[in-house]
């Protein structure tokens, strides 16, 4: 396991990498929103086992520093970019990216599809959340749904991130896989079926796409059930191979 900070263009950010032994291909996972790496712990140590695994801390979170770079998606995966070169993690990628990492992995994958095999999509924030989904739930939840944006990029910028998204006409060809959360906190059975509904239609990302639905989850399926989605990176793997 190697710990390293790597200098980018304006701060230094924390990376981990896991070699396997024998595999040639590396699982590159980006948390959700607010979350650094060790969002990805239950999953870390059965994933080294079938492939190289590469984390990082986005700026601002975990052990990594504060960038002045808007933090928007298409400035994430060029930072993302630069960490791969920079610590010399090379291609092919398995792309995982829980909630609004999601939304940079599906970027990050329509601008190097070359080097990426593969597309797990944990639980994703969808394109069209705020004008589809959040007027359905309660002022609560929407007000709480706004009050969260302060631990790295604001509101604005993740509204820009998925315009970004939106602008970014997706047509894949690489497997992807998405896994939606079927229990999510506070959802009453209609917000869920919408969520569901919502999560499959991710799969138009790709011509080549399955639906998982994590039934006993909510929305860290990573600590509620992991195997769901140690389970989809085995089937990619043994796709690859």
């Amino acid at each position: 396991m190697k710990h390293q900070c790597v200098q980018g263009d304006t701060s230094k950010l924390y990376t981990k990498s896991i070699q396997h032994d024998s595999a040639n291909v590396t699982v590159v996972m980006d948390a959700g929103y607010g979350d650094d790496s060790t969002a990805w712990s239950p999953l870390v140590a059965d994933i080294s086992k079938l492939a190289n695994v590469f984390l990082y801390d986005r700026a601002g979170l975990g052990q990594s520093e504060t960038s002045s770079n808007p933090r928007t998606s298409r400035n994430m995966i060029q930072e993302l970019r630069q960490l791969l070169t920079e610590t010399n993690t090379k291609p092919p990628y398995f792309l995982v990216g829980h909630s609004f990492g999601g939304v940079n992995m599906q970027l990050f994958a329509a601008a190097y599809e070359e080097d990426v095999s593969g597309l797990i999509l944990v639980d994703v924030t969808p394109k069209d959340y705020r004008e589809r989904f959040l007027p359905t739930m309660s002022q609560d939840f929407q007000r709480a749904y706004h009050q969260q944006f302060v631990r790295e990029g604001n509101y604005e910028e993740f509204m820009e991130s998925l315009k970004q998204l939106k602008e970014t006409e997706l047509a894949l060809q690489i497997p992807v896989i998405v896994i939606g959360a079927g229990k999510k906190d506070h959802y009453s059975s209609e917000s869920q079926r919408l969520w569901n509904d919502m999560q499959k239609e991710l799969t138009q990302i790709s011509s080549n796409s399955e639906f998982v639905l994590a039934e006993a989850s909510a929305h860290y399926i990573q600590r509620d059930e992991p195997e769901v989605i140690l389970a989809a990176i085995k089937r990619l793997i043994e796709r690859f191979k």
